[in-house]
C-alpha cells in the first residue's frame, strides 16, 4: 500500500498488518497522483508531481528506476498508461495533455486546444485502451481516440459539459461505459460516455447525503466506489471532524442518494483525503483511510449501530505521523 505525504515522499505499508516497509524519496514538490503498475510488473509504483516529473519506483528496494521530465515549470497533475501495448503515457500538464512512448521516453503528441484551464485528470478507459477521458477546471470532460497520430482536430470524439470545475472522475458498470464525476463544489453527476448522455445530476448531493444520517452534515466528498459483484455505486462523504460514510447512489429511473451503509467514525480528527477499499476476506479488514491529520486508519468489521440501520466499523492498526505542513484550505483543483 502506497501513501503520498505532504513531505513530497511516498511511504509503503503492508495493507494487511499496517507494517511500515520503506520510503521513496525524490520529488521536490507536491505529489498529485500515485499508482501501481499492472499485473506484468506489480512491483513498479508511479508518481507524478508539481515538480514536473513522473517517477517510477521499485517498491521492493524503494529506489527510483526511471524518471520522465515534462520541462521547466510544467506541473504534472495526472497520468495514465494505455494504448495498444500499454506503453502510451498520457499526462495532464496545466491546460494541455502530453503523450509519450514510455519505452523510448520520447514525446509523441500534445493536445492543447481542447481545454482552456488546468486539466485535473486523464484516464484511459478500462477495456477500451485507445479511448482517453480528460477532465478540467473548465467544466468539460473530453473523450479522445488515441490511435494513430494524435491531434486536436481528428481525435476529439465528444465533449461532456459538466458546467463547473471538475475534481475527480471514474469509470463503472459492466463494460465501464458509465462515468461518475465529482466537482470542486461537491456536486455529483453520472454519465454514459459512450453516447454522451447524462444519467443523473445531483447538484444538491451534500444535502441529500446529510439528510440520510443522524451525524454531522457531509462537508465534502472523498471519492466514489463501485462494486462489480453487486453492480452498485457509492459516493463517499466526510465531515471536517473525520467521520466518513458510504452513500448508495441510484441513477436510474429513481435518482436518489440513500442512507449511509457503512460509517467510519472515531479514527480521524480531520479531513479525510483518500479511501482504499479492500475485501473483507483479508483478516476482516474493510479498508484504509488517510487524512490531513497525518493518520492512516485501518477499518475492521464491527457491529450494527444503535439505529440498526447501517454497519459501523472500528479503527485499528493506527499509523500516525505528525504532518510538517497542513493545508489551510481543502479545495484545490488537483
Amino acid at each position: 500500500m502506497a501513501v503520498s505525504l505532504s513531505t513530497n515522499a511516498v511511504k509503503l505499508y503492508s495493507p494487511h498488518t499496517g507494517q511500515y516497509l520503506g520510503e521513496c524519496k525524490g520529488h521536490s514538490s507536491t505529489i498529485n497522483q500515485i499508482s501501481f503498475s499492472g499485473p506484468s510488473s506489480p512491483h513498479v509504483l508511479y508518481s507524478c508531481s508539481s515538480d514536473s516529473t513522473l517517477r517510477a519506483w521499485d517498491s521492493r528496494s524503494f529506489q527510483q528506476v526511471s524518471c520522465l521530465s515534462t520541462g521547466p515549470s510544467l506541473e504534472m497533475f495526472s497520468f495514465s498508461f494505455g494504448g495498444a501495448n500499454e506503453n502510451l503515457l498520457a499526462a495532464a500538464c496545466k491546460s494541455q495533455i502530453y503523450f509519450w512512448d514510455w519505452r523510448t521516453m520520447k514525446q509523441s503528441a500534445c493536445l492543447e486546444e481542447c481545454h482552456t484551464e488546468d486539466v485535473t485528470q486523464v484516464h484511459f478507459v478500462p477495456g477500451h485502451q485507445s479511448k482517453l477521458i480528460s477532465s478540467s477546471v473548465d467544466g468539460l470532460i473530453c473523450l479522445f481516440d488515441t490511435d494513430g497520430d494524435i491531434n486536436d482536430d481528428d481525435h476529439l470524439l465528444s465533449v461532456l459539459n459538466v458546467g463547473t470545475s471538475i475534481g475527480k472522475v471514474g469509470f463503472f458498470g459492466e463494460a465501464n461505459q458509465k462515468l461518475w464525476c465529482l466537482t470542486h463544489i461537491e456536486t455529483l453527476s453520472v454519465w454514459d460516455w459512450a453516447v454522451s448522455s447524462t444519467e443523473a445530476n445531483f447538484e444538491d448531493a451534500r444535502a441529500l447525503a446529510s439528510e440520510s444520517w443522524i451525524l454531522d452534515n457531509v462537508d465534502y466528498f472523498v471519492n466514489c466506489h463501485y462494486s462489480n459483484e453487486e453492480d452498485r455505486l457509492w459516493v463517499i462523504g466526510g465531515t471536517n471532524g473525520g467521520t466518513v460514510g458510504y452513500f448508495p447512489v441510484e441513477y436510474g429511473k429513481r435518482k436518489k442518494i440513500g442512507s449511509a451503509e457503512a460509517v467510519f467514525q472515531g479514527g480521524h480528527t480531520g479531513i479525510v483525503r483518500s479511501v482504499l477499499p479492500m475485501s473483507t476476506r483479508h483478516h476482516g479488514i474493510y479498508g484504509w483511510t488517510g487524512g490531513e491529520d497525518g493518520r492512516l486508519c485501518c477499518w475492521l468489521s464491527g457491529v450494527l449501530d444503535e439505529t440498526n440501520s447501517c454497519s459501523s466499523w472500528v479503527s485499528s492498526c493506527l499509523v500516525e505521523k505528525s504532518p510538517k505542513t497542513r493545508r489551510k484550505h481543502r479545495h484545490t483543483p488537483y
